[in-house]
């Protein structure tokens, strides 16, 4: 299988593949981040996850063979390792072991987006923010500062709105309380853990 895979690199912000697209491969972060989207018939944006260094992305067409069900975009300068589906499926049936690893990911994303659901109805902005931040500094997709300075989360208040489903202006509202408080710092494109124990309060 890794014979016919190939690696593509991205430039931050480019799309990898959009809705509707067909499922011929998958995909996994060598390096980067990855935004897996999807747009409402009146244009709002909805951040459905975000896809780190180690993980993949792109399996539920490649299983079904059919169209993509969400947008895939560059979130950084990314480079991934692009598996064809022709050559993934016959290796499942070769290797069982796989396919029972790939359930474990498929139900970690349905774990995962149940929550996103529960969090959406039972929690407010704030702590869905709260939440959004220190999930991403343990899934690896933040830069370690040095010791006892935190740890910098690349991404934009927007794309950060979109993934807890508020506006920009609410969430600039917390984050500059929480800047004023200490737990956090702000800088373009990106927001500085200072205390994850005081974020996870809110939560």
């Amino acid at each position: 299988m890794l014979g016919e895979a190939i690696v593509s690199r991205y430039a931050a912000g480019a799309p990898i593949f959009a809705k509707g697209d067909p499922g011929i491969s998958m995909m996994a972060v060598l390096a980067g981040r990855i935004m897996i989207s999807s747009l409402s018939a009146d244009g709002r944006e909805v951040v459905l996850n975000i896809i780190g260094e180690g993980e993949i992305f792109g399996e539920i067409a490649l299983l079904d063979g059919k169209e993509r069900t969400a947008d895939a975009t560059a979130m950084t300068d990314c480079e991934l390792l692009v598996l064809p589906r022709r050559s993934f499926l016959p290796l499942l049936e070769r290797r069982p072991e796989l396919a029972t690893e790939l359930l474990m990911v498929l139900c970690g994303r349905l774990r995962r987006t149940s929550e996103q659901v529960e969090d959406m109805l039972f929690l407010d902005v704030e702590a869905r923010i709260a939440k959004i931040l220190l999930r991403l500094v343990r899934d690896r997709s933040a830069e370690a500062l040095p010791p006892g300075a935190g740890a910098t989360v690349r991404i934009s208040q927007r794309d950060l709105g979109n993934l807890v489903g508020a506006s920009r202006e609410s969430v600039n509202k917390h984050l500059q309380d929480w800047k004023r408080s200490g737990i956090i710092g702000i800088t373009k494109g990106a927001i500085v853990i200072r205390n994850a124990d005081a974020l996870a309060d809110f939560t």
